[in-house]
């Protein structure tokens, strides 16, 4: 047989080419693999291999279809993996049985390729598989087995056992999920989780030690197939710095990310990147926390739609910032991103996810791509932005396709500006997109809502004075409103006042003693008698 005078792959780190160590195209095998699966013989292995290459003429086709027919047709001996003295790993008793340990699998397709003339080998080694704890270290014998397969001129590696599905942690359960990352995975990629006894078997130049092997970041099969590419730190475990730690995420197109740090999103800031994510995580206890990281592809098909774990962390925090305490409405991930702006908010003039006031007051300005209808609110954690209020703190200004919203906000502290929209033609409910967490310090702020609005108000509206909804007490207030296409307005108080409309503002003045609110009402057309309220304010109680 051939000697290992094999060209290896000098390619670690891993090239970003390809997830295969030859070019396989998928779409050819769709035919041979559909035959592949319905071959149903199991008396002999001999006959099984004569009915597979049937339809197989390439030693590529050949060693497809027995890959297919293994990893659709084995399950995983989860009572033998328990107890293996019981178990055989003969490629005859493999088959009869229906079931085998990772053992079984390569033996089998060792077997199997030596029927249909192509050299494999069975290999041994390490495996950060079912069990496997971050960072843990490996010693003693061998704990699983895959293959290498001689095509065109070097050798490629698989798994069979990895390809038919997966256990849980406590070996009790296996459930077929063909995965068609472990065929002829490229060998820098393969590393990531497969570390043979014999180096040389890594077909890598340089090769890893086992110390490397253990201290790499583990990227399961979903973090290849969803097209992403890397992760910072490379390291497994992270150490908080003043009680922050920062992961990111390189990618290739529009992906969405999710994250857990002990089960929950709470304590981290996530923003979303063209090219990927960015993470802080404020751990809000000391000592080892598990921190997952999810994906899912933003144009997923329905089927598909679910996030996949790509990545673990452990984090070892020495001590905890109380000052990045988040509120509990913020939503992951936070801030403007390439997600917001397929919804429709382009050009934001705040990038950041973080906004920090000193007065308790803050712009934002949005471009609105077309039929886009806005809806805001502001939350914080306690009663004081309870029901409607939340609503009332920030203001909302079209001009044309450019919306401003303003915030004013009722005391200090840590607020979410939330943002949904809906397309303006349509009748339903508003959908959630995005939002900012804005801060204040300042202890002295202490910002009134603005005034209620009704229906007839209309979005292009503006008001210039008062933009509080609270007013001062037997006082003459100056108003100052722009709207169009009405006749007449009024302002009633105990008495009442009309503005007169000037270049297509509305001024006037009314004096509030004697009432507890103000209402603003319109006449749409100046021969009704009818008037619809737009606007209501309070006035101070003596």
């Amino acid at each position: 047989p051939k000697t290992m005078t094999t060209r290896f792959f000098p390619v670690y780190p891993w090239d970003k080419s390809s997830l295969k160590s030859m070019p396989v195209d998928l779409q050819q095998f769709e035919k041979l693999d559909a035959y592949a699966l319905k071959v149903n013989v199991t008396n002999s292995v001999e006959e099984l291999v004569k009915a597979l290459l049937k339809q197989a003429r390439t030693d590529l086709e050949k060693v497809r279809a027995i890959w297919m027919w293994i990893c659709h047709h084995i399950e995983y001996d989860v009572v033998g993996y328990h107890n293996k003295s019981q178990l055989s790993s003969k490629p005859r008793d493999v088959l009869q049985m229906g079931k085998s340990i990772c053992e079984g699998y390569a033996e089998l397709f060792e077997h199997m390729c030596s029927l249909a003339g192509i050299q494999c080998k069975k290999l041994s080694g390490h495996a950060k598989g079912h069990g496997y704890k971050t960072g843990q270290t490996f010693t003693g014998d061998s704990d699983h087995a895959w293959n290498a397969v001689y095509l065109e001129g070097r050798w490629h590696l698989l798994d069979s056992t990895w390809g038919s599905g997966s256990v849980d942690d406590s070996v009790t359960k296996f459930t077929y999920r063909y995965n068609e990352f472990y065929f002829l995975t490229h060998p820098a990629l393969f590393i990531n989780n497969h570390f043979p006894d014999n180096s040389n078997w890594q077909l890598l130049k340089p090769t890893l030690t086992l110390k490397e092997f253990e201290n790499n970041m583990l990227h399961n099969s979903n973090f290849y197939m969803l097209g992403l590419l890397a992760v910072h730190p490379e390291t497994p475990i992270i150490q908080t710095v003043n009680g922050k730690a920062s992961v990111s995420v390189d990618c290739r197109r529009g992906t969405l990310f999710k994250f857990k740090l002990q089960g929950t999103d709470e304590h981290g800031l996530m923003t979303l990147k063209k090219d990927g994510m960015n993470l802080d995580i404020y751990p809000q206890k000391t000592g080892s926390h598990k921190l997952e990281i999810f994906a899912k592809p933003s144009k997923a098909e329905a089927s598909d739609d679910v996030y996949k774990c790509v990545v673990e962390y452990v984090v070892e925090c020495e001590s905890v910032d109380t000052g990045a305490r988040f509120p509990k409405d913020l939503h992951q991930p936070v801030g403007p991103s390439w997600f917001s702006e397929r919804q429709g908010f382009l050009r934001p003039s705040h990038r950041e996810p973080v906004l920090h006031t000193n007065d308790g007051r803050c712009c934002l300005t949005f471009t609105l791509g077309k039929d886009i209808s806005v809806l805001t609110s502001l939350h914080c954690d306690g009663s004081s932005l309870a029901e409607d209020m939340g609503r009332r703190h920030v203001l909302q200004v079209l001009r044309r396709n450019q919306v401003e919203l303003k915030v004013h906000l009722p005391h200090a502290g840590s607020f979410v500006l939330k943002i949904y929209s809906k397309k303006r033609s349509d009748p339903g409910n508003y959908d959630y997109i995005f939002n900012y967490l804005i801060t204040c310090l300042n202890k002295e702020v202490k910002w009134p809502a603005f005034p209620q609005s009704y229906s007839k108000w209309l979005q292009d509206y503006e008001i210039l004075e008062p933009l509080s909804g609270v007013l001062p007490a037997n006082r003459n207030v100056q108003f100052k409103l722009k709207m169009h296409g009405i006749a007449k307005v009024l302002v009633q108080a105990e008495n009442t006042y009309p503005l007169t409309e000037n270049k297509g503002y509305w001024e006037g003045t009314c004096n509030t003693s004697g009432c507890r609110e103000v209402f603003v009402m319109v006449h749409e057309n100046a021969n009704h008698s009818f008037y619809s309220h737009v606007l209501k304010y309070e006035v101070e109680t003596q």
